[in-house]
């Protein structure tokens, strides 16, 4: 049966997917008061667990990114989601800060597939001109897991014990490998696409990409990390990511420890930074298409004026520590979470703009190190100094790290009519 759109089913399968990685990670933040004193561990402690996790995720991100490449999209990230179900329903036997730390660590090792099969799959199934709002759809789904983790992980909890919790956000990644193998094939063999559809996507991609999807060369790292389109893409995204951490592993605790929440209101509250997120994440997709409209902005620079914009909206995290109530802390990490999910959904679709189709999941794994290790770092500063200094100096250094991003993208990104693409 032909269906028309398939592409946008094919965003709705990459979403549902990124829903569930992101589920399962954010459990973990959520959890993170009643883990402290369940498996008596204190704030650094915790930090360390948060790190096994980036570490893992941050040095595996260019080498899932390559299996990817390499096995194809279709058994690459079921293999994967398959491997980070098993990883995260793990958790539930941890017995201390040790424990949890290497089960987190090889939950990061696996779930670092997930984006970078997103971005090769937009880079296969759309036009250039439409790229940015379909990651701005797929994207959303980080946001959106995140924002169901804390009434579901909480509501589990309650009911039946954390450890439940992680085995049933654990075991919803199955059910998407699953609706993965099943559903998912390129264009060119996709028997639900229409030859008419089919047509469009191959006339709007560039004649780089529409060969190299063809004859499927291998991605070559050091000329991938050699480019300057390359750091244009990985510094912004090490200056971004440190938010977004922070956003998902230390909202929970702050809220508790430094705004007197008690469990029950962290459910009710916490979410709602992600649901401001998931919002950014897809007017982001639609910026870029509205600044080539209406501007007459080239492809990449209409990216870039979308990344400006969310850098300006991230002046609000910043401005936490002047409020006295919870409730308005609560909007300003909204307006972070809005901002900054504007900024990865542009920068991320930078990736399939710039890169042919046959390393775009490599290059995306690559910078996507790099940003990691930005949030990593990041974090590890958050546990040994917010006891000391406290949170408010940290979320000053968000907004400056966005802003500092965007004046680098520009740089070294802004479209003179060097890119095929545009």
């Amino acid at each position: 049966m032909k269906l028309s759109g398939m592409r946008w089913w094919i965003i709705g399968l990459i979403c549902l997917g990124t829903i569930i990685n992101y589920l399962a990670r954010n459990s973990l933040g959520v959890m993170a008061p009643i883990l402290k004193t369940e498996l008596h561990f204190d704030t650094q402690q915790y930090s360390y667990v948060v790190g096994a996790f980036q570490l893992a995720y941050t040095i595996m991100q260019p080498v899932c990114g390559y299996v990817v490449d390499f096995l194809g999209l279709k058994a690459g990230f079921a293999l994967f989601a398959v491997l980070w179900s098993v990883a995260n329903c793990f958790h539930g036997f941890a017995s201390g800060w040790m424990s949890l730390a290497f089960f987190r660590g090889a939950l990061g090792l696996t779930e670092a597939a997930a984006i970078p099969s997103g971005i090769k799959a937009v880079g296969e199934w759309f036009p250039s001109k439409e790229r940015s709002v379909a990651v701005g759809w797929f994207n959303a789904g980080t946001s959106l897991g995140a924002m169901l983790a804390p009434p579901l992980v909480i509501y589990v909890q309650l009911h039946y014990s954390w450890q439940a919790a992680f085995i049933v956000t654990g075991g919803l990644g199955f059910v998407f490998a699953a609706l993965w193998w099943l559903f998912y094939r390129a264009p060119k063999d996709h028997p639900n696409i229409t030859d008419a559809e089919r047509d469009f996507i191959l006339a709007g991609q560039s004649a780089s990409q529409t060969a190299a999807s063809g004859s499927k060369p291998k991605p070559k790292v050091m000329e991938i990390i050699s480019t300057r389109r390359f750091w244009g893409i990985a510094i912004p995204r090490f200056l971004a990511e440190p938010a977004w951490q922070t956003f998902s592993f230390w909202i929970p605790l702050y809220l508790s420890e430094v705004r007197g929440m008690n469990i029950k209101e962290i459910a009710m509250f916490a979410w709602l930074p992600f649901l401001a997120a998931d919002m950014g994440g897809i007017l982001g997709g639609y910026l870029s298409p509205f600044f080539m409209k209406y501007f007459k902005f080239r492809l990449v620079n209409s990216r870039l004026a979308g990344i400006v914009f969310g850098a300006i909206c991230m002046i609000g995290p910043g401005c936490i520590g002047l409020v006295s109530d919870a409730y308005t802390a609560i909007a300003l990490f909204c307006i972070g979470g809005f901002a900054h999910q504007i900024i990865s959904a542009l920068i991320n679709t930078l990736s399939a703009d710039v890169f042919d189709s046959h390393e775009v999941a490599t290059a995306n794994g690559l910078t996507g190190t790099v940003s990691w290790t930005g949030g990593l770092s990041f974090s590890l500063i958050v546990g040994a100094l917010a006891n000391t200094i406290g949170y408010n100096p940290l979320f000053v250094c968000l907004t400056v790290f966005d802003i500092v991003g965007a004046i680098v993208a520009i740089t070294l990104l802004r479209d003179r009519g060097q890119y095929k693409s545009a």
